[in-house]
């Protein structure tokens, strides 16, 4: 009992401190992207890209799963299968391993843009395949 007591009043005067202290902030957690990885991951490659007002990226996969973010910019997006999208700055993307990527354009005629892709690899797979 008095260990006990011990813990309640040092769990108190914890909780007393930091809230009189007042400096506290809290940290906020948005979620962005909730994706499922079925494979081992031994590697994160991690690149961050830039492409050129108006750029389209030629339709390709990626042998390993690919997530990410848009730090500036809009993108037109869109996986095989899937309906087209527009992610803009501040937005998670997730594209499956081996499956197509019809578009990851930059849509803004005047602006470039930039994301960060990471690669999880399970071994020494490429980044990226171009296909027809």
């Amino acid at each position: 009992m008095k260990a006990l007591f011990k813990i309640g009043t040092i769990v108190l005067l914890a909780f007393s401190y930091t809230t009189s202290m007042g400096q506290q902030k809290k940290v906020l957690r948005k979620e962005l992207l909730n994706a499922v990885i079925n494979q081992k991951i031994t590697m994160v490659d991690i690149k961050e890209i830039s492409m050129e007002s108006g750029q389209v990226a030629p339709k390709h996969l990626h042998p390993c799963p690919v997530v990410g973010y848009v730090k500036s910019g809009t993108v037109i997006f869109q996986v095989e299968g899937e309906e087209k999208v527009v992610l803009n700055e501040g937005d998670a993307f997730y594209e499956p391993k081996n499956k197509k990527i019809l578009h990851f354009d930059n849509a803004s005629k005047e602006k470039p843009l930039r994301f960060v892709a990471f690669y999880l690899k399970e071994t020494d797979e490429e980044n990226i395949k171009l296909i027809n």
